[in-house]
């Protein structure tokens, strides 16, 4: 495999993760959020990737054995699931019976989600770094 397909995988999924944290953060910022301009609560998002071939050549390449191929993240879907019912009469979003829509976001599963997608930036991370050192060691031997 060439030095450079593996620097296009790692930084495809670097930028991947990114988003997915960014995303995670999101949720985790608006788990209070009673009321958006959409209206209603927020609602989580979710992130879904997607393997990408890395450019047309690769694309060309798709039926080969060997064809390298990234992540990308295909779409952002909105949970459309109802909002949690939490009775709070003295809330200004209260409706006539006293109840709150809350956005369904459990702040344990996004923080299990931001650990995962930390350590999988991390590790593409630790690729590059890897694949760096191998290319300055590969050099080092032509001396």
């Amino acid at each position: 495999m060439d030095i450079f397909n593996t620097f296009k995988i790692s930084s495809s999924a670097l930028k991947a993760n990114t988003i997915r944290l960014n995303t995670i953060s999101s949720n985790l910022a608006n788990v209070e959020t009673t009321s958006t301009p959409e209206g209603g609560p927020y609602k989580k998002k979710s992130v879904y990737f997607q393997s990408q071939p890395l450019n047309f050549q690769k694309e060309l390449e798709g039926n080969m054995k060997n064809a390298v191929q990234g992540v990308a993240v295909t779409k952002i879907l909105e949970d459309d699931s109802p909002a949690k019912k939490v009775y709070n009469p003295s809330h200004p979003d209260a409706n006539e019976d006293g109840y709150v829509g809350m956005p369904n976001i459990s702040v344990l599963k996004e923080m299990v989600d931001m650990m995962s997608a930390t350590r999988a930036y991390q590790a593409n991370v630790t690729t590059i770094k890897s694949a760096k050192r191998m290319a300055l060691k590969a050099l080092e031997i032509g001396r």
